[in-house]
């Protein structure tokens, strides 16, 4: 599945942190400094004559529950003609940081409210990334049993949704293998590193056809 960018097309941007990327601690860096704001320059490159525009509402810290919250006011409210959704790993983190958990199913319910409202309201075309994890240490590898079923749900919901999906825990581990470690495409495991960010934004604009 793969997305189509008009000439006039609006594209927003939505997530956590991977997605903000100090977008709302940088007020010169609307799109911050990440994967979204690399997307718009590969697009703007690549076709200089078109109007397409590019929104970051990432929120550094948010879980699925969070971004279903502000989902009106930072995504409907602006009527883009496509999302791009990264979510889940905070969901995943804060039951190992601070015991805070969200089942999967919430998870998935949460997640397919915020799509229908797309769907229904918009109209929009869709990209979901998968959230991802490269272990950098080694209690993170116990992450998986949390994060591994959330993907597979973004992968449910992009076959329901009929989404463009962007299978970014795959891509990346296998980016950290060929680099020599997992620290060379996310430090901390969860944050990409300028690598790291390349490598999303290169597979985003595969899906438009870039």
């Amino acid at each position: 599945m793969t997305i189509s960018l008009h000439r006039s097309a609006a594209v927003l941007f939505q997530g956590d942190s991977i997605t903000d990327v100090g977008r709302l601690v940088e007020r010169d860096c609307p799109l911050g400094n990440g994967y979204a704001r690399m997307v718009a320059e590969r697009v703007r490159s690549a076709r200089p004559d078109s109007g397409i525009t590019f929104v970051n509402r990432g929120v550094s810290g948010d879980g699925v529950s969070d971004l279903r919250a502000r989902w009106r006011e930072d995504t409907l409210d602006l009527e883009p003609d496509v999302v791009s959704v990264l979510i889940g790993v905070n969901d995943t983190w804060r039951r190992y940081d601070s015991g805070t958990v969200t089942s999967v199913r919430a998870y998935e319910d949460d997640y397919r409210t915020i799509l229908t409202q797309v769907r229904d309201e918009l109209g929009a075309q869709l990209i979901l990334i998968e959230p991802f994890l490269v272990p950098v240490r080694d209690e993170q590898w116990a992450w998986r049993e949390d994060l591994d079923p959330r993907i597979q749900a973004v992968r449910r919901l992009a076959e329901e949704f009929g989404a463009a999906l962007l299978a970014a825990d795959g891509l990346l581990n296998q980016a950290a293998r060929a680099a020599g470690g997992a620290e060379h495409i996310a430090g901390d495991g969860v944050h990409p590193t300028p690598l790291g960010h390349t490598l999303l934004a290169e597979a985003w604009t595969a899906l438009a056809g870039l």
